[in-house]
């Protein structure tokens, strides 16, 4: 699972002209589903979006987190995230999960966040977007989760899992 992570002081996405999500200040998450994920890996990326000390407090450190603030989230499915250009000039995409079973999994991310509390809109899955955000710092994060083999997920070494 991979996100590519904006803080955000507004950020809408229409399809065919027509506004289908829109908040203000908060995080613009752009979502990709990888082969092989699952609730394992939404429920880990969701509980570390909710935990994300990003927004500044009184001092102006990144002290704050999303509910501290109030914030929202626009929420948009990207399976280009998983774009492979190491051959050739066009990207590869074997790495994103099928249309089916990453919807799905989109969806339930999204509920996910909202049962932590949070206001979420979306995107529409599959569809051609136009994504408009102001880049609040700016603040662009990228995470990322390999689907759990086994048992625990794997980390890397140094990383905080």
């Amino acid at each position: 699972m991979r996100v590519v992570l904006q803080r955000v002081s507004r950020a809408a996405v229409r399809v065919e002209g027509e506004t289908v999500g829109r908040i203000e200040r908060g995080f613009l998450i752009l979502l990709g589903i990888g082969q092989g994920d699952g609730e394992p890996e939404l429920v880990w990326m969701a509980d570390r979006i909710a935990g994300l000390r990003v927004f500044p407090d009184d001092q102006g450190r990144m002290n704050r987190d999303l509910a501290e603030i109030g914030g929202e989230i626009l929420a948009v499915s990207q399976f280009t995230l998983y774009g492979d250009c190491r051959k050739g000039r066009r990207p590869g995409f074997t790495g994103a999960a099928p249309p089916e079973p990453a919807e799905r999994l989109c969806g339930l991310f999204v509920d996910m966040l909202r049962r932590r509390g949070f206001r979420v809109a979306t995107g529409r899955f599959g569809a051609h977007m136009m994504v408009e955000l102001e880049n609040d710092g700016p603040v662009t994060l990228i995470l990322e989760r390999e689907p759990a083999t086994g048992g625990a997920a794997p980390q890397s070494p140094g990383r905080d899992g």
